[in-house]
């Protein structure tokens, strides 16, 4: 199954997890309240998330007379796919990592950590850069904020049941009016927002492979990008981002937040040694 197909599968289960736990939790009503107010909370994430997020990371705009050789790289890359150049940004921070940020190819930003261009060399940082411009080429954030709409959404509604149960002993007479059953909505209200999470992260996963696959296309070499993400793995976990935060690990190119143990499974990257892997295969497919 490729990239593409599979993520559309996984925004299909999250519509159909919404659907199903607001007919048992609250009805259409229930359903629709909840979707409205997490549309409103996550559009409005999504039209402003790169002046929030590099704000958040205290990143500098940069001319190309400051960061000449990478002012270049992404001009080349912008080129080969056929984007506007986005802006370039760098976060004051000795971690090693990089994101992209922007509601569209036209309103974009790549942003690059002090770190980052001290510890790579050219083909890896291309390879790197090439991965961020494959996300605002793929228009990753609007997927990102599709999934975090709905996954947003079950969990209000799994509040408000919770709510509901705890202030009016069970609900048992409101259930009846309103056609929800009392006892399926607490166990929905358990299970399903976590299952959401679940489907959420797998999401951003498969992105982050289509970044690869379609960085590696930009940047010709696959092999550029293998190299840094070995880096920039090795170095993460000695070296983690310390303002990072959870609700936007999922745009950095490496988690930057310590992880390991049970924590893995909730990571918002696949295992770079898989990245790693694919990315060799596809060097030798090439003949690199």
């Amino acid at each position: 199954m490729n990239n593409a197909l599979k993520t559309t599968l996984l925004l299909s289960v999250l519509t159909a997890l919404l659907v199903f736990f607001g007919r048992v939790a609250g009805g259409e009503s229930g359903m629709l309240t909840a979707f409205f107010f997490a549309c409103v909370m996550n559009l409005g994430a999504y039209w402003f998330s790169d002046k929030l997020v590099l704000s958040l990371y205290r990143a500098q705009r940069v001319s190309e007379a400051e960061a000449p050789e990478v002012h270049e790289i992404v001009r080349t890359l912008a080129g080969r796919a056929g984007i506007p150049v986005p802006e370039l940004y760098v976060i004051p921070s000795a971690a090693p990592n990089a994101f992209a940020t922007g509601r569209s190819p036209s309103h974009a930003a790549v942003a690059v950590t002090r770190g980052i261009l001290d510890i790579l060399n050219r083909e890896e940082l291309e390879g790197v850069l090439a991965h961020e411009l494959a996300h605002i080429l793929n228009r990753d954030t609007l997927t990102a904020a599709i999934a975090a709409t709905l996954a947003g959404a079950i969990s209000m509604l799994a509040s408000m049941v919770r709510w509901t149960f705890m202030f009016a002993g069970g609900g048992r007479r409101g259930g009846r009016e309103s056609g929800s059953n009392p006892v399926g909505a607490v166990l929905a209200a358990l299970l399903i927002p976590f299952a959401a999470a679940l489907i959420q992260l797998a999401v951003s996963r498969t992105r982050e492979y289509e970044a690869d696959s379609e960085g590696a296309r930009l940047c010709v070499n696959p092999l550029y990008l293998a190299s840094a993400l070995r880096k920039l793995e090795s170095t993460a976990r000695r070296l983690p981002m310390q303002n990072a935060e959870p609700a936007t690990a999922h745009m950095f190119i490496v988690n930057p937040l310590k992880s390991g143990g049970l924590m893995g499974l909730f990571s918002t990257h696949p295992p770079a040694a898989e990245r790693v892997a694919r990315l060799e295969e596809m060097a030798r497919a090439k003949g690199y």
